[in-house]
């Protein structure tokens, strides 16, 4: 795979409402350790559209991981222009840091929010330039990643299309390595 394409949820969709919220943490490990293995295997660019949540944790992941493997790129490709105007600031300030770390960045219908369509049309791009999908998805967890989600499996029903899943159990398993690993340094100490 040369390029992904990530999304996942919104903070609020976790019950994330803090900047200091251990979940986040987690869930940058779970990315970084996908994003690593992929980047080992020739992945070139990460496509994300800037969203607060998982696509912003992802874009921060792609940052840190540009010292250990300089050729991976970010593209920030949002669905219209100033998607950020009505974020809180600490969103903005999120994005406004994406947005220099970015290697790429367009928005693609090139004026304001109009309706919904546009997000579709974001979608649709999104998996005609990459070769898969990596989402933080948990079926029982419902939430906007589904549409995503669902438009990638469709997709790869007709086009060679790689969905990488990381779910509520994947990520109860990096808690508890980290919870493991913290426990083992204490008893280090």
């Amino acid at each position: 795979m040369k390029h992904v394409v990530i999304t996942g949820y919104k903070p609020h969709e976790l019950g994330i409402f803090d900047a200091k919220h251990p979940g986040i943490g987690i869930i940058k490990k779970a990315i970084t350790d996908r994003l690593r293995a992929l980047a080992e295997n020739g992945l070139e660019w990460v496509m994300i559209s800037g969203q607060p949540g998982v696509e912003t944790w992802a874009g921060q992941v792609t940052g840190d991981l540009q010292d250990e493997f300089p050729a991976l790129q970010l593209a920030l490709i949002t669905p219209f222009q100033e998607q950020e105007k009505n974020w809180n600031d600490a969103k903005k300030q999120d994005y406004e840091e994406l947005q220099m770390l970015a290697d790429f960045e367009v928005s693609l219908t090139k004026r304001p929010y109009e309706a919904p369509w546009q997000f579709i049309e974001r979608d649709k791009f999104l998996l005609r330039k990459t070769d898969g999908l990596l989402i933080v998805y948990d079926e029982e967890n419902d939430g906007s990643p589904k549409f995503m989600k669902r438009m990638a499996e469709k997709y790869a029903d007709t086009e060679p299309y790689e969905i990488l899943t990381i779910t509520a159990d994947d990520l109860q398993l990096i808690a508890e390595d980290i919870q493991r690993e913290q426990q083992d340094a204490f008893n280090d100490f």
